[in-house]
């Protein structure tokens, strides 16, 4: 494959070529499973998970890595304003970022290693940094000595005199550009032993420990969101250089799901929750909207555009059940070369769905025409583009999703008729008073009736 992507480091686009033959390797900064996932936290996932597909496509053996951030000052912060262990508190949201992944059509990643189940890692990765020169122990406290590491600011192109970490003050540190590597213990905070003392572990350092023990030393791409780049990824980069590592080859950031022109966040107030959303759009059409714009450009929610999706979307699950109607099953076939194209240019996933959409209508205008092979082999390449995607109409997944939802759409449809068959009599008898109360009702439901030569016909109305 011929696969460029676009690498935060070196703020170039270029070609990608795995470190060994045949194999992709990945990590993925998970969520720090402090509450209910919203639309912008799983992003990063469906972004990264489309990469790791089209590299599958490719013929490669994908081994994707995510992480659980489940021991952070937040989630400690959290559990005790909720009055519950804060073992408890990270667990019962990890499953919720879990069952969001898997609703949301992402493949189950190669590993899912937890932050408080990696410490004796971590311990050693302390120990090499500070043998090296590149840490020291304060007062139970250890630190990263930025002004030891030349290439500190080479991922996010901060410079040393302008670096602000974002941490509280400290009496140990020798320069406040310095990170924490390790947290002395705090009364009633979880902690573990350590040669400096009990305590936990600093986030920077988690990620950097379970990256390197699932995949080396050296690895491909390392990925998350544009907000991790600094401090977080900085962080990262610089202790495991620091301690001989050869770390991320290709550094991958996805932008933000903003509202109003700002990043979705708790702190913001402005969330969407992901069980919120599917209340209004079914997982696969909730895929479509999130996949579809560039993984680098920022997505402004909106219920305009994820009524958009829905529509679009529809288009496309409407012609491959039409082929399958028509000529009795599709298996998959080969995609286009513009498809391939918009994929290998850095995964532009706009111009993809758009070749997507150009196979539907030809495929559309085959059928009108009577062109089942046709029709047929169009619906092939289309199963197999939107399989890159997340998106096959026909997967089991989604194909269960349309199943529960015909099943739910046929039942509303005999209430329907049934109310449809009372207006029709209050009609004959000129009750239009009642007759009209009953098609109110109907559109207040979200049901649109239109009187045609044909009868009475209803549509559910746009979301």
């Amino acid at each position: 494959m011929s696969l460029h992507l676009h690498d935060t480091a070196t703020r170039t686009t270029r070609e990608f070529q795995p470190r060994r033959a045949g194999v992709a390797s990945i990590y993925v900064c998970g969520a720090t499973v402090q509450g209910v996932p919203h639309v912008g936290h799983v992003r990063s996932g469906l972004n990264f998970d489309v990469l790791r597909r089209w590299l599958a496509h490719g013929g490669l053996d994908v081994r994707l890595v995510r992480n659980v951030t489940d021991i952070d000052d937040k989630i400690l912060t959290k559990a005790d304003e909720a009055g519950r262990p804060w073992w408890e508190w990270a667990a019962t949201h990890e499953r919720a970022f879990e069952d969001a992944y898997d609703r949301l059509g992402c493949l189950p990643p190669s590993a899912l290693p937890r932050a408080t189940g990696h410490i004796t890692q971590m311990i050693e990765l302390i120990q090499r940094l500070i043998d090296g020169g590149h840490a020291y122990p304060a007062s139970g406290d250890v630190y990263f000595s930025v002004a030891a590491h030349p290439e500190y600011g080479r991922l996010s192109g901060q410079r040393l005199d302008d670096v602000q970490q974002g941490e509280s003050a400290a009496g140990g540190k020798r320069d406040p550009r310095d990170f924490t590597l390790w947290k002395g213990a705090k009364p009633g905070e979880p902690s573990w032993p350590t040669p400096w003392g009990a305590g936990r572990p600093g986030w920077h350092l988690e990620c950097s420990a379970m990256a390197t023990y699932y995949l080396g030393s050296e690895f491909d791409v390392h990925g998350g969101g544009l907000d991790l780049v600094f401090p977080h990824h900085e962080n990262e980069l610089a202790q495991s250089h620091a301690a001989g590592d050869g770390f991320a080859r290709y550094w991958l950031h996805n932008a933000w799901v903003t509202m109003s022109g700002e990043k979705m966040s708790k702190s913001l107030g402005n969330t969407l929750s992901i069980p919120a959303v599917l209340q209004r759009a079914r997982a696969s059409e909730l895929r479509y909207y999130l996949v579809t714009p560039h993984y680098r450009s920022t997505v402004e929610f909106s219920e305009e555009g994820l009524s958009e999706a829905v529509a679009t979307y529809r288009r496309i699950e409407s012609f491959v059940r039409r082929v399958v109607q028509r000529t009795g099953g599709v298996e998959r076939g080969e995609v286009t070369p513009e498809f391939t194209a918009a994929m290998d240019d850095d995964l532009g996933t706009p111009q993809a769905i758009a070749a997507v959409h150009g196979v539907v209508r030809d495929g559309n205008a085959a059928l009108d025409r009577g062109a089942d092979e046709e029709a047929r082999t169009a619906a092939a390449a289309v199963r197999t583009m939107t399989d890159v995607l997340g998106l096959d109409p026909l997967s089991e997944q989604w194909a269960e999703e349309s199943g529960a939802e015909d099943a739910a759409l046929g039942a509303l449809g005999e209430l329907v008729e049934s109310m449809l068959e009372q207006r029709a009599r209050a009609r004959a008898d000129r009750d239009f008073a009642t007759a009209d109360q009953l098609r109110d009702r109907l559109l207040d439901s979200g049901i649109a009736v239109e009187d045609t030569p044909d009868g009475p016909m209803w549509t559910l109305k746009d979301r």
